[in-house]
């Protein structure tokens, strides 16, 4: 084990709270000073090899599969390491925040895996930062509980044998965590949410037969899967357990991505246990990285590019390929639907969308696939019941039949569908609403029966902004403007008082958010991520 650092090279610049010193030990500040310390450079690095290669995208309009790992991908002999037993069978996975309602809900929804968020699903309060990992701890001790203040209801966990897998997802890259310096400097969110989690459970989910596993978000290069095995390297070291303990699933949610799957495995290979499909962050990806190409990348309304769009199909399909060939889960996408406790009709219908979208997955060859509602497990598990029988998986369907071009990934064209007036207002509803939510520290938003999470807003203001700077002309023949933005916005945010009254208005951050969404939506200067300034506004 190594030696620690002196715990005083980490400041925590925060109010106190509640048990937080069972986090923010000594022992445990010293190890996320270390990794600070080791890798916050090539972190830096790579962040700027980003900017590179967007430039270069903005001149060339085009992608490809990387020349220079050419022999890796041909090389038919690699395979990552074989799946640890509680995760060979991933058929139905649930994802959410680590509150501690969620944490019990989630661990006795009956999903195999629950992916507990740090992410996306979760506003970076230094509350949710710190809670959630006193939530976790407590679980893997058998010491939580909940009870509703307001329902009087109470959670417990069901018995360990029936309770999800948990794969914890860390911040993204871009990320910083305000309230934990060294230096004077930032550490980034992902090692702050790593570090602590890692330090505290390693060892204790290695004696529950569990862990630890990881999913890991908005990378964007093999480069960056390279970064996060060496972590996982030196950290297994620091804390005495053996090499290949740690698992990592990527999420492949930006286009760089893509084009990078068997790469990004090959990188992480003894610690790699798949690859999983996203869908809102992808295509906010493309929006990003394209949005200098002119009208061949103007997406229709997102909720018109479903997953059996061609460019979309050919990601899933080589994605299945790809985790098959090298021995690794491919997980699916998600079912965000949130059942209607009023209206009967409204769940009939979004259930049997539910179902085909997750039948469709397991038919392609998909061994598990996400859902962000307890209810929605049965029907998700029914759907890969169906192909898997008493199979954990079908990492045996090789889909060899399976052959896509590089060009297929970006065919946006190939879409038969445009932007409507309608989906700019559904962008400004969603944006503004989840946003407002985002600044009182909630991730996870339940909005028009969907679970929301930062994706969400991140596709919602990048096809605003996408729309307007392409100049597009709606189906009623007005044409996408900063002042239509704008009006729609005024609109909504009316609408919006009008619907719960003058004193809950006021009560929320909703001019707050509207005024952040139209920011991301119209400055000529794209921001890289709506969290990077929607975090200077978070308080907390």
């Amino acid at each position: 084990m190594s030696a620690p650092a002196p715990s005083s090279l980490v400041v925590v610049e925060a109010e106190p709270l509640p048990r937080q010193e069972e986090v923010l030990t000594d022992a445990a500040l010293a190890f996320v000073a270390e990794l600070h310390r080791r890798f916050t450079p090539r972190r830096d690095e790579l962040l700027a090899r980003r900017a590179e290669r967007r430039a270069e995208i903005a001149r060339t309009s085009s992608l490809g599969f990387l020349p220079e790992t050419a022999a890796i991908r041909a090389d038919e002999s690699w395979k990552v390491a074989p799946a640890p037993a509680a995760l060979n069978d991933r058929r139905v996975e649930i994802t959410g925040p680590t509150d501690r309602k969620m944490t019990i809900n989630a661990l006795n929804s009956g999903a195999k895996v629950w992916l507990a968020d740090f992410e996306d699903a979760s506003a970076p309060t230094w509350e949710n930062v710190v809670l959630g990992q006193v939530n976790l701890i407590d679980a893997y001790t058998r010491n939580i509980d909940f009870t509703d203040p307001r329902s009087g209801k109470s959670y417990a966990l069901k018995p360990a044998e029936e309770l999800a897998t948990v794969v914890m997802r860390p911040r993204g890259w871009h990320l910083e965590e305000r309230h934990l310096t060294v230096e004077g400097r930032p550490v980034p969110g992902a090692l702050v949410d790593f570090g602590l989690y890692f330090f505290h459970n390693a060892q204790r989910l290695i004696d529950l037969g569990k862990g630890p596993y990881f999913y890991l978000p908005k990378t964007e290069s093999h480069l960056e899967a390279r970064l996060w095995n060496d972590i996982f390297v030196f950290a297994q070291d620091y804390v005495g357990i053996p090499q290949g303990t740690v698992r990592a699933t990527v999420l492949i949610e930006t286009i760089t991505a893509a084009y990078e799957m068997e790469e990004i495995l090959y990188e992480l290979r003894d610690h790699a246990a798949g690859l999983n499909a996203g869908r809102w962050d992808y295509l906010f990806s493309i929006v990003k990285n394209f949005r200098d190409g002119g009208a061949k990348f103007v997406l229709p309304d997102r909720n018109a590019v479903t997953m059996t769009a061609p460019f979309m199909r050919a990601y899933t399909e080589l994605l299945v390929r790809t985790c098959h060939k090298r021995g690794a889960h491919a997980i699916g996408g998600m079912a965000a639907f949130i059942p209607s406790r009023k209206d009967a009709e409204v769940n009939k219908v979004a259930f049997e969308k539910v179902k085909a979208d997750k039948d469709r997955e397991a038919g392609d060859g998909f061994d598990g696939s996400w859902v962000a509602h307890p209810d929605l497990v049965p029907i998700a598990m029914a759907s890969f019941d169906a192909v898997l029988g008493d199979k954990p998986n079908q990492k045996d369907r090789l889909r060899e039949d399976v052959h896509v071009e590089g060009p297929e990934l970006i065919d946006i064209a190939s879409l038969d569908a445009h932007p409507t007036y309608d989906g700019l207002r559904n962008a400004v509803q969603v944006g503004i609403r989840y946003i407002e939510a985002w600044l009182r520290g909630l991730g996870a938003v339940a909005i028009f029966n969907l679970m929301e999470d930062a994706a969400t807003a991140e596709i919602s203001r990048s096809q605003i902004w996408q729309w307007i700077n392409a100049e597009v002309v709606f189906e009623n023949g007005r044409k996408a403007t900063p002042e239509l933005a704008r009006e729609v916005a005024a609109e909504e945010l009316a609408a919006i008082r009008a619907e719960i009254g003058d004193e809950a208005f006021a009560a929320g951050k909703w001019q707050q958010a509207h005024d952040l969404l139209l920011h991301v939506s119209l400055d000529a200067d794209y921001a890289d991520f709506l969290t990077l300034p929607a975090y200077d506004q978070l308080v907390g």
